[in-house]
């Protein structure tokens, strides 16, 4: 279980897999300048409520992860998600698509051509 850390106050865990794939969407879009809002359902233990965060350069983002080995990406997921961040409520996390992961190092290109 990773764990995202947001301003140094604001924490939500993920699985590592999920977390990987928020990292690169988020990554992405702050490396074009485009600032966003990111929402999660808060565990149990917190109320079952919702938390939202406004996603800025001028923030500190955190990304733990549990697991020493990243996970292959699914790139059909990290699309589904930059919609989700390029739409009206902005990023959230959804269900991975089926389909082929890419290997590790089309995470590399991944992120650096900006998907």
């Amino acid at each position: 279980m990773g764990k995202l850390t947001y301003d140094k106050t604001v924490k939500a865990d993920f699985e590592d897999r999920a977390l990987t794939h928020l990292q690169i969407v988020m990554v992405n879009k702050l490396r074009r300048g485009e600032p966003f809002m990111f929402s999660w359902k808060d565990d149990a233990s917190l109320g079952n409520g919702r938390t939202t965060i406004w996603v800025h350069p001028s923030v500190s983002l955190v990304f733990k992860f549990y697991g020493s080995r990243r996970p292959d990406v699914n790139p059909a997921w990290i699309e589904a998600l930059a919609q989700t961040a390029n739409a009206q409520f902005g990023l959230y996390l959804v269900p991975e698509p089926s389909g082929p992961a890419a290997s590790r190092s089309d995470e590399h290109d991944m992120l650096a051509v900006g998907a």
